[in-house]
């Protein structure tokens, strides 16, 4: 049997076994990177989304109207793969500067990363102890 998140806050997680794999953590997709699962803030290590907001906007905005579009697509993505799915956290590391917690997270014991880097909907942008070791991908170019 797996540990399966159920509920979860900023700091620390709980889980339960489940003989289905399945739990009732609800998640939402801020973007193609991160969201909310079961009301704890996260983003996905080592990969980059293309963003969501408004060209320019000061905070989460697309650089270009294409990054903009990929951004929706990435969304549409990742909520398809985690609709009505068992949801694991595989890994956690400590919040980022947003106060998200960094996790890697499965979906019927599919990692979800890896999809989205199949996929095209997300690109690899690997940190070591909170530090980005390369430069933002580019999403306009």
């Amino acid at each position: 049997m797996r540990w399966l998140l159920l509920a979860a806050s900023l700091g620390a997680c709980s889980f339960a076994q489940s003989e289905d794999r399945k739990t009732d953590a609800s998640i939402y997709w801020s973007d193609g990177d991160s969201g909310r699962v079961h009301g704890m803030d996260f983003r996905l290590g080592d990969v980059d989304a293309p963003e969501t907001g408004g060209v320019g906007a000061a905070i989460g905005g697309a650089h270009c109207e294409g990054e903009r579009e990929l951004g929706f697509e990435a969304k549409a993505f990742m909520t398809e793969l985690t609709r009505n799915a068992g949801l694991e956290i595989t890994h956690q590391e400590p919040p980022d500067l947003y106060g998200r917690v960094v996790i890697r997270l499965s979906a019927d014991g599919q990692d979800i990363a890896r999809a989205g880097l199949r996929e095209g909907v997300l690109k690899p942008w690997p940190h070591e102890g909170g530090r980005a070791l390369s430069s933002k991908p580019d999403w306009c170019g």
